[in-house]
């Protein structure tokens, strides 16, 4: 395949637009759906280009697809293009997600919503198993990497440690790893660096600073307005800090947003929670999405001095402005050094590392998905520093665990796509919950 003359602005926007509404599926049907427009139909980016692009991307925070969508628009229009991309791949499914949202809010006591919901949150957790065994395959390629996995999970779920601390410290591991035995990491050999140009520090300082400010001045104007103690500030600083911590994809930032959101917060039950994930799965866009929905229910809960709706759609429009603006900082700041960071062979040890214990953390939130969704009481023993979860058997949900059942032959015997498995259990869900007993 030859590359086709550079597209015009418009081009790219409509392409852009298309790719937006059309991008359901997760991450991994996002990233093949823009391959397949952008590389394969009409060559505007080369296939090389591209892959070196996708690694990058998996080296920062937040969701790749997003990052990889605004570093298309960039290479090919720079920042204007990057906007353009990755606002529209980001803007169909935010207004989706939002009418979701409120009506969730308005109706999710309603009998049927709840019968409805019982399928979907079944479905979530065939899905995020599903995404524990892709992941698991592509990223634990050596026993090392599968005892750091190990290590995060037990670190998790039985020690209770953060998570943050978690990714800190297999990251230290990874660049350990490399200087001693970097047999244990079985990363392939990079090409020769070529002789680059000057050193593009001042398109990335000035990235990062206006960036920095855009970044912060929702959260300022809230402290100023409203103080420190309004759940829109709890809102926006929790999410911000997760934009920065979170490697891995969307899954690892929803292991840990859930149970902060749920545990540490108290903003919604396991079971809303899921029920967001369930809506993020079947609506264009990141699935990391998912956000909104969680702002927009903590604030509609505690809406002082505002109304409970208005207060619902701030905590969206703040929740989805913190999560998806460094996104557009971290490409504009370092996509420059994309060809310099492929060289930094410590940067990749560490971060295959982290991709490891990432896999630990999905494992933890496949756990904690399993157990509330299961079971409708679960309690938490301690046993000296150890925390275990350990549901009650007598409150088993028999319904749950068929419909959950149903899910995993759908998806990992019959091959069935995510929504359509959705769909089938959702259906289904109504169907038993009308069932007596």
């Amino acid at each position: 395949m030859t590359q086709q003359d550079h597209p015009s602005f418009s081009e790219l926007v409509r392409v852009s637009a298309r790719i937006g509404c059309l991008s359901f599926g997760g991450p991994v049907g996002q990233i093949a759906l823009m391959h397949r427009e952008i590389v394969e139909q009409r060559g505007w980016i080369s296939e090389e280009q591209y892959l070196h692009a996708l690694n990058f991307c998996h080296l920062l925070p937040g969701p790749e697809a997003q990052q990889l969508a605004i570093w298309i628009g960039w290479k090919l229009h720079g920042v204007k293009g990057g906007f353009a991309a990755g606002l529209l791949f980001v803007i169909p499914g935010a207004l989706v997600i939002l009418a979701l949202s409120i009506l969730y809010g308005l109706a999710a006591q309603l009998g049927w919503v709840m019968a409805l919901f019982l399928g979907i949150k079944a479905a979530v957790l065939g899905i995020v198993v599903q995404a524990l065994l892709r992941i698991a395959g592509r990223a634990l390629t050596t026993r090392f990497k599968r005892v750091v996995a190990l290590a995060a999970f037990v670190a998790l779920a039985v020690f209770a440690l953060p998570f943050p601390l978690v990714v800190l410290a297999a990251g230290l591991a990874g660049a350990l790893a490399w200087k001693l035995r970097p047999a244990w990491l079985g990363l392939g050999a990079v090409s020769p660096e070529k002789a680059h140009g000057p050193r593009p520090w001042g398109a990335s300082l000035a990235a990062i600073a206006i960036g920095g400010v855009a970044w912060g001045l929702p959260l300022a104007l809230v402290y100023a307005t409203l103080g420190p103690h309004h759940v829109l500030w709890q809102v926006g600083l929790f999410f911000s800090k997760l934009a920065v911590v979170t490697f891995g994809g969307a899954y690892a930032v929803l292991a840990y947003m859930g149970q902060q959101a749920v545990q540490g917060f108290g903003w919604l039950s396991a079971g809303e929670m899921a029920d967001g994930l369930g809506l993020a799965e079947t609506t264009p866009g990141p699935l990391i999405m998912v956000t909104q929905f969680v702002g927009y229910l903590a604030a509609l809960r505690a809406p002082a001095p505002f109304t409970p709706i208005v207060a619902g759609l701030l905590g969206a429009a703040l929740t989805t402005w913190v999560t998806f603006t460094p996104c557009f900082l971290w490409i504009f700041a370092l996509a420059p050094w994309i060809e310099r960071l492929e060289h930094a062979q410590r940067l990749r040890a560490a971060l295959a590392t982290i991709t490891a214990a990432i896999v630990g953390v999905i494992a933890n939130l496949s756990l904690w998905f399993a157990l509330h969704v299961l079971f409708a009481q679960v309690r938490t023993v301690a046993i000296g520093p150890a925390q275990v979860m350990v549901p009650v058997a007598q409150s088993l949900d028999l319904k749950a665990l068929g419909l959950a059942m149903l899910a995993a032959l759908l998806l990992f015997r019959a091959r069935w796509s995510v929504i359509r498995t959705l769909g089938a259990t959702s259906l289904l869900g109504l169907a038993l919950v009308a069932l007596p007993g």
